[in-house]
């Protein structure tokens, strides 16, 4: 069997050499598989999860969209495509890919979120844009001051829709919907099909084509999982003889709360190792100055919250230390997705203290995997707690975890709470 090249797919020749010039020759599944069907015009929902190239599956044809229709050399532009994603880090590399993948043609785009001036995101867009990149909040509030006119909008996307969904931005995504031209190609991706995204997908697409892979292999298969059960007070003295071993070389260590970020981040800087930590109440240029370290190896460890780490994307992650259990078992397979990727082996080392106990087991029964107890712990875990032969059950007496319906509101608050009264970053395209 033939295999499929980017130049089979029928893009337009200024983004063909720009993905030249970016060494790719061959198409991921769901590029392969969204972009011949997005150059015909088609309403798309896609499933597809991070590490898959879906960024470039609807980046691409866009681009290809624009050069077969170009925006005048000289007088304003106009906005032709807006990109929604539920977090600023998310926001800032898809800004970063569309420059990356535009260098062949004359665009400009604006990526909005919170913390920055707003003063010169305003001035850029009075003179015009071709891309928005924009998380809910702060898309609304500009629209609000009237900075955007999106009467020129071929297509919009809704970008990781299921974690705009738990972030509570639906009813924020309903009413940018509704300000936009009906005649519009709109694509929904999201990493899972949820009832709820089902439900989306039916009100803002039109005749949709469904396109839905998986990675090549599940960050599990790929990743040597281990557990030391430790007091909580050991902790760090835990963490710092871990770190000692050089070959922890790229470490992203997660906590569940910002403050135990800060915390675990000054610890290790005053035990000699490099570290920041990034969450919701760091301003977004501290939070770019991190990632931007981390990214080129200029810090060696990078401390995070869940919601704070969501939309990041980097190469060569060799650890992931779970400082802090999870208490929803599905954060703990996004954590430990950020190494194993692209091929390479990877590691994922969690700390559980007594009291996170049944969030190791709920992990355990989610995961199907059984966590290698690794060091001389100074707690044991109950021979009560496993059964013969089977996945561990809940100890007596253990915390029932709660999932409250109210989590995601206050997840919601949290974000929207650090975004609001900023605005976002604005990037040309050259």
């Amino acid at each position: 069997m033939t295999e499929l090249l980017f130049t089979d797919l029928g893009l337009a020749e200024p983004v063909q050499r720009a993905v030249q010039a970016r060494n790719h020759i061959t198409p991921t599944p769901i590029q392969a598989q969204a972009i011949p069907k997005l150059l015909k015009g088609r309403d798309m929902l896609g499933i597809a999860q991070t590490g898959t190239g879906k960024t470039a599956a609807f980046v691409l044809p866009i681009l290809s969209r624009i050069a077969h229709n170009p925006p005048p050399k000289r007088g304003r532009r106009h906005i032709r495509s807006l990109i929604l994603a539920p977090t600023r880090e998310l926001a800032i590399q898809i800004g970063d890919d569309v420059q990356a993948y535009a260098k062949t043609q004359r665009l400009f785009q604006a990526v909005i979120f919170g913390g920055v001036s707003q003063k010169p995101q305003a001035e850029k867009l009075k003179r015009g844009v071709d891309f928005v990149i924009a998380t809910p909040g702060r898309l609304l509030d500009l629209m609000g001051q009237g900075y955007l006119d999106f009467s020129h909008l071929d297509t919009v996307v809704f970008d990781e829709a299921d974690r705009m969904l738990d972030m509570g931005f639906v009813h924020d995504v309903r009413r940018i919907i509704k300000v936009l031209p009906e005649r519009r190609q709109s694509l929904l991706f999201s990493a899972t099909m949820p009832d709820a995204i089902a439900r989306l997908s039916r009100e803002f697409l039109t005749d949709p084509v469904r396109v839905e892979v998986t990675p090549p292999s599940t960050p599990l298969d790929r990743i040597v999982q281990t557990v030391h059960h430790v007091e909580k007070s050991m902790k760090q003295k835990l963490l710092v003889e871990i770190l000692a071993d050089a070959t922890l070389a790229k470490v992203i260590i997660f906590t569940r709360m910002k403050h135990r970020a800060n915390r675990v981040a000054e610890f290790l800087k005053k035990a000699g190792i490099s570290a920041a930590a990034i969450h919701g109440n760091k301003s977004q240029g501290a939070r770019q100055h991190a990632l931007k370290a981390f990214k080129d190896g200029g810090i060696r460890v990078l401390v995070a919250t869940d919601i704070a780490a969501r939309g990041i994307d980097i190469d060569g992650i060799t650890h992931v230390i779970n400082f802090e259990l999870p208490n929803e078992p599905e954060s703990y397979v996004h954590r430990i997705g950020r190494t194993g990727r692209a091929g390479a082996s990877g590691a994922a080392v969690a700390f559980c203290d007594a009291s996170e106990r049944a969030y190791l087991m709920d992990i355990e029964k989610l995961t199907r995997v059984r966590l290698t107890v690794v060091g001389n712990g100074v707690v044991d875990m109950p021979a009560r707690g496993r059964e013969a032969g089977g996945f561990p059950t809940r100890p007596s007496g253990a915390p029932q975890k709660k999932r409250r319906r109210g989590g995601q509101n206050n997840t919601r608050r949290e974000v929207r709470a650090s975004d609001k009264g900023n605005f976002g970053q604005v990037t040309a395209v050259s």
